[in-house]
C-alpha cells in the first residue's frame, strides 16, 4: 500500500470541480461545482443518470479526460497527491500506484489476444518485477479474487471465461499496484443478481481487509445503498444532495433523488404486471420442444422445451452464457438449431416465417441504422410488416415526438432511440416480441417509462412477449411467468408470484434470495423526506 490506511486526512479531496469541453459553439460545462471527500477504507457512490458528470467526475482524479477538456478546482488530490500538477512519468506512475479503475464491461478491458494470467502478470512487470516473480504474483492476485484453479485460469483467454470471471481479473489487475482508490466505473451493469453481488461481497471484503478507498459511480440505487455509507447525487453536473445513504435514500430532500427513487421496479409487486389474454396453453403462439444448440465444443441449449401463450408474457432469466440470447436468437431464426420450433399460424400450425417475430434488443445504437432518419427506419418496417398505419401514428403510439422524426439516431437520447426500436417492432401486426435486455443499459428513470410502454404496448394489442433479462425486479413486475436458466438448461418455470414465493432449484434460489437482499426494506411511494438532509443545490 503507499500509506491510504495510515493517513489523518481524507484518500480523495475533491473541491469545486468544473469540467467544460470546447465545442465549435463554445463551452459545454459537464461538472459544474462537484465537492466531496472520501476517507481510508470508505466506499463512496456517485449517483445520477446518463450526462449527469458523475463518471467525468471520478475520472478527473485519473487525469484521463478528452483533449478538449478545460477543468479546474479548488483541490483535487489522491493520497495527498495533487492530480493537476502531475504530467508524463509522474502521471503514469501515480496511476500506477495510486489508482485503480474497474470498467462497466470487462470483456473490452482484457487484451482478447493474451491470456489473463499474463495480463495480470504485466501490472507486476511494470512495477519491476522479473518475470517468474510476475507470474507467481500474478497467481496469487487471482486467488485473491476467488478465481481458482489459479494455475488453470492464468492460461485461459478473455473469451473463455464467464463475465463475472472476467470482472474478477479486472480487480485483481486494479489491486495489482495496491492503490490508495479504487474507482468502480458500474462495475455489474449486464451481470446477473448472483454474480452482481459476489463481485460486490469480492470488493467490500477485499476493501476490509486492504484498506482501499471505493469511488462506485452507479444509476443503480439498491447497489449503492448496500455497498456505500455516503452517496452524492448528481443531476447536469450538480451535486443536489450529499450525505450517509441510510438519511439520503430514505429521506431524500431534493426532488431529483426522490424521483430516481419513485422510478425504481418493486421487486415486491404482484399485479403491476399486464393481465394475460389466455390461459398459456390454450392455442399457444409457440411451442418450443426439445431445443439444443451447440458453438463448437460448448452447448449453449440442452434440450429446451416450453410454449408461450397469447398475450402471455414469459419472463428468461440466467446469468452470462446460461443461453438467454442464444434462445431469443433460436425463435428469431437468427441461427441454427436442433430440435422443433412450432408458431401457430392462425389455427394451421407449421414452421414459423420471419413477419412473426421481431426483436427489441439490449443496444439500440447497435439495431438501428446510423444512416437512415428515424422517419426512414419506421416507413421501412411499416413496409416489410404491412402495417396499416402512418409513420406518424405508429410514433406516437410509442410516444415518440413528430420533430425527432427525421433526425438520425446518433441525435437521439438512449430512451428515445429504444423508443424507435420498439415502434419498429410494432410497425405491423406481429404476434411475438422478443425482448432482449431492453432496459438494462438504460438509467433507471428512463427504464421505468420504457417498461410502462411496453406493457401499454402489450396490453392494447395482445402481443406476447419473450422478455429476456437479468434483472429479477424488472421481469417480475412485468411477466406471468419465469423461466430459469442454467447452463443451457430450462431448469425451473413457474408463475411469476410462485418462484420468488417456492423457488425449487438451488439457482433459482440463489437469484431470487440475491435480489430480495437487495431490494427489500426500500423505500416506496413518493419517498417523501422525514428528517433532514443536505441539499446542496
Amino acid at each position: 500500500m503507499t500509506g491510504a490506511t495510515h493517513r489523518s486526512g481524507p484518500v480523495v479531496s475533491v473541491r469545486d470541480l468544473r469540467i467544460g469541453y470546447r465545442t465549435g459553439h463554445g463551452t459545454l460545462q459537464a461538472v459544474k461545482g462537484v465537492s466531496f471527500a472520501v476517507q481510508a477504507g470508505e466506499a463512496y457512490g456517485l449517483v445520477g443518470e446518463s450526462g449527469s458528470g458523475k463518471s467525468t467526475a471520478a475520472m478527473a482524479l485519473t487525469r484521463y479526460l478528452a483533449p478538449n477538456a478545460e477543468l479546474s478546482a479548488g483541490d483535487l488530490s489522491v493520497a495527498g497527491v495533487d492530480v493537476r500538477s502531475l504530467e508524463g512519468r509522474r502521471l503514469r506512475h501515480f496511476r500506477a500506484e495510486s489508482l485503480g479503475v474497474v470498467y462497466q464491461e470487462p470483456g473490452l478491458a482484457l487484451n482478447p489476444t493474451m491470456a489473463v494470467g499474463e495480463q495480470v502478470a504485466e501490472v507486476f512487470r511494470l512495477a519491476g518485477a522479473g518475470r517468474s516473480e510476475a507470474a507467481q504474483r500474478a497467481h496469487a492476485a487471482l486467488e485473491r479474487v476467488q478465481l481458482t484453479p489459479a494455475a488453470v485460469i492464468a492460461g485461459r483467454y478473455p473469451h473463455e471465461l464467464s463475465g463475472g470471471q472476467q470482472q474478477r481479473v479486472v480487480i485483481a489487475m486494479a489491486l495489482a499496484g495496491s492503490p490508495d482508490l479504487l474507482i468502480l466505473d458500474e462495475p455489474t451493469t449486464g451481470l446477473d443478481g448472483r454474480v452482481e453481488t459476489e463481485i460486490m461481497a469480492l470488493i467490500d471484503r477485499l476493501r476490509a481487509e486492504l484498506g482501499f478507498a471505493t469511488i462506485l459511480i452507479s444509476h443503480n440505487l439498491p447497489l449503492i445503498a448496500a455497498h456505500c455509507r455516503r452517496i452524492g447525487v448528481l443531476q447536469d453536473g450538480v451535486m443536489v444532495e450529499e450525505g450517509p445513504s441510510e438519511r439520503v435514500l430514505r429521506s431524500p430532500r431534493h426532488a431529483y433523488t426522490r424521483s430516481l427513487i419513485a422510478a425504481l421496479p418493486d421487486i415486491d409487486a404482484r399485479r403491476s404486471r399486464p393481465a394475460s389474454g389466455a390461459d398459456d396453453t390454450a392455442r399457444p403462439v409457440v411451442t418450443v420442444s426439445g431445443v439444443s444448440k451447440d458453438y463448437h465444443r460448448k452447448r449453449a441449449l440442452r434440450d429446451v422445451s416450453f410454449t408461450i401463450g397469447r398475450g402471455e408474457v414469459l419472463g428468461i432469466v440466467g446469468e452470462s452464457g446460461s443461453g438467454k440470447t442464444t434462445l431469443g436468437r433460436v425463435l428469431a431464426g437468427l441461427t441454427t438449431y436442433d430440435g422443433q420450433v412450432t408458431f401457430d399460424q392462425g389455427g394451421r400450425p407449421g414452421r414459423r416465417r420471419l413477419p412473426q417475430v421481431q426483436v427489441v434488443f439490449q443496444n439500440a445504437d447497435l439495431s438501428l441504422n446510423p444512416r437512415r432518419t428515424v422517419r426512414q427506419v419506421l416507413k421501412r418496417s411499416i413496409r416489410l410488416l404491412d402495417g396499416d398505419q402512418t409513420v406518424e401514428q405508429l410514433a406516437d403510439s410509442v410516444g415518440i415526438e413528430h420533430e425527432l422524426l427525421d433526425r438520425l439516431p446518433g441525435q437521439l437520447s438512449g430512451g428515445q432511440k429504444q423508443r424507435v426500436a420498439i415502434a419498429r417492432a410494432f410497425a405491423g401486426n406481429v404476434p411475438l416480441v422478443i425482448c432482449d435486455e431492453p432496459t438494462s443499459a438504460l438509467d433507471v428513470s428512463i427504464q421505468a417509462r420504457i417498461i410502462d410502454l411496453l406493457v401499454e404496448l402489450q396490453q392494447r394489442t395482445g402481443v406476447s412477449y419473450l422478455f429476456i433479462s437479468h434483472d429479477m425486479a424488472v421481469v417480475r413486475q412485468i411477466s406471468h411467468r419465469i423461466g430459469v436458466l442454467y447452463d443451457g438448461e430450462l431448469v425451473e418455470l413457474k408463475q411469476s408470484d410462485e418462484l420468488f414465493e417456492s423457488a425449487e432449484h438451488p439457482y433459482s434460489r440463489q437469484l431470487v434470495e440475491s435480489a430480495l437482499s437487495l431490494r427489500r426494506g426500500w423505500p416506496r411511494g413518493d419517498a417523501r423526506a422525514e428528517e433532514p438532509g443536505q441539499v446542496i443545490a
